[in-house]
Formats: C-alpha cells, sequence, structure tokens
C-alpha cells in the first residue's frame, strides 16, 4: 500500500487503470473518505489512470491536531504526486477539494486540468449553519442525519444505509472533520483566480445547499479557462446523485484535454 510523506505527514494514495494514460487524481471534499469517488473511480479507470489518494484525517492518512490549511493539504497533494512520479494530473475536486485543487493550480506545476464539483472560490461562501450541520460523531444515525444537507430529500429518506458503512469506515473523526472544515475559513482566491489559467470545468448543482450555485457561476466566470455545467435541482454530492451525467462532462473534459487517453 503506498504512502507519501509530507514533512513527516504519511499520506495513503492508491491507484487503478493503466498508467500509460493521463492520471486523474481525486481530492476529497471535507470529512468524506474515499467512498465519495466510487462513482467516478470505475468510469475514469478504463480510458485513463486513476489515483485516490485520503485527505490529512481521513481513511489511513495521518490525522494531525489542528489547525489545517488548504496550503497544507495542497503540499500534502504535492507530495503523493511526487511520490508517484506524476508529470502532470487531472485533478477533480469536490467542495473543500476544490479548493485544494486551486490552491495547488496556483502554487505548483503538476495540474493539467481542473474539474471542481461544488466548489467556491471563497470558503465564505459556506453557510456556517449548514458547516455544523455537516459536523457529526462517527455513529450511524448521526452519519446519516449529517448527510441531509448535501443529498436530495428522496436519497435521504431512501436510508442511505451502505453509505454511512463506507463513512463508518473511511470518513474523518469529529476532531479531524472541524479542523478540515476550519482550513475553509482561511481560503480566498476570489481576487486571484485571473492567475490560475488552468483550464478547468466548473459542475454545480442547482439545489446545493452547502455550496450555493451562484458561487460555483463566480468561480467559473473568474477563470480565464472555465467553463460551467449545472445539474437542475440536483444537491452538493451532485457527483454521487448525478454521476453519469456528471462523469460524461468529466470523461469528455479530460479526453479533450488529454495526451494519450483511448489509445
Amino acid at each position: 500500500m503506498p504512502f507519501a510523506d509530507n514533512d513527516g505527514l504519511s499520506i495513503y494514495y492508491e491507484t487503478d487503470g493503466s498508467a500509460n494514460h493521463d492520471t486523474v487524481t481525486f481530492i476529497g471534499d471535507a470529512a468524506f473518505g474515499a467512498w465519495q469517488w466510487g462513482w467516478q473511480h470505475a468510469a475514469v479507470a478504463g480510458p485513463f489512470e486513476s489515483l485516490v489518494w485520503d485527505n490529512r484525517g481521513t481513511g489511513r492518512s495521518d490525522a494531525p491536531e489542528g489547525p489545517y490549511s488548504v496550503a497544507a493539504m495542497a503540499g500534502d497533494l504535492e507530495a503523493v504526486l511526487a511520490d508517484y512520479g506524476v508529470r502532470k494530473a487531472h485533478l477533480v475536486g469536490a467542495g473543500l477539494g476544490g479548493m485544494v485543487a486551486l490552491h495547488y493550480a496556483k502554487q505548483f506545476s503538476r495540474a493539467k486540468t481542473l474539474t471542481l464539483i461544488g466548489t467556491a472560490a471563497s470558503g465564505s461562501r459556506i453557510d456556517p449553519a449548514v458547516r455544523e450541520e455537516l459536523l457529526a460523531e462517527k455513529t450511524p444515525d448521526a452519519l446519516h442525519e449529517s448527510l441531509r444537507p448535501v443529498v436530495s430529500e428522496a436519497a435521504f429518506a431512501a436510508g442511505l444505509e451502505d453509505v454511512v458503512e463506507w463513512r463508518l469506515d473511511d470518513d474523518a473523526e469529529l476532531p479531524a472533520q472541524r479542523a478540515q472544515f476550519a482550513a475553509l475559513d482561511g481560503f480566498d482566491v476570489s481576487d486571484s483566480l485571473y492567475e490560475i489559467t488552468t483550464p478547468a470545468l466548473v459542475l454545480h448543482g442547482t439545489d446545493d445547499r452547502v455550496v450555493p450555485v451562484d458561487a460555483g457561476t463566480e468561480l467559473a466566470n473568474g477563470l480565464p479557462r472555465g467553463e460551467l455545467r449545472t445539474f437542475e435541482d440536483a444537491p452538493h454530492l451532485v457527483h454521487v446523485e448525478r454521476s453519469k451525467e456528471v462523469n460524461d462532462e468529466l470523461l469528455d473534459f479530460i479526453a479533450a484535454n488529454a495526451e494519450n487517453a483511448f489509445d
């Protein structure tokens, strides 16, 4: 099992698919483990190589005491890509992961494209009250209830038993959840988006309670090479509930910017 080292911090990652194809690296949302990418991993690992890693505090990565920062998590990503020997990677981030991708593209040289799901240019766009709803002790009932702001009413009513089980295995413990969410507070690139010239696809549900859809619109408009796709009535976890539509957009975008897909 591969682990990268970032100044003594151990970060777990795993890969799948052909190493002869472009690498697509997934960066998770706050508190959630790698389960959140299960719907994209299967689609990506055929035409491309998939790389999934556990944010600090999550899954099999170390969980240092806070505070955490988006900049530190971007450093974790650089350690992972350097350890695996990736020259360029397509970065796919959700929520906090999208912010990490934005910071990474400003500070490091390996980002080939950015796909930003439910992401804002500033942590201030996230309602603090909603953020509190997302924090949860790792018990089945608490984890299920904390999904209410990120899924549709129909999905919530269905129980989401599988998701709750995955969360029990992979999600951050409550102190690391708080540290990850606190990392949002110091993040703001809204005045410097013009510096991020990497091709970027912004995907956003119109019923996102965590990051309002107008924040996604502003993000896409502020990025010099940004494109926006919205999904009507979709929640924050749009890549979970509307995975086929999201995957179609994601694969088309990466293929259009890839060096060696489908060969």
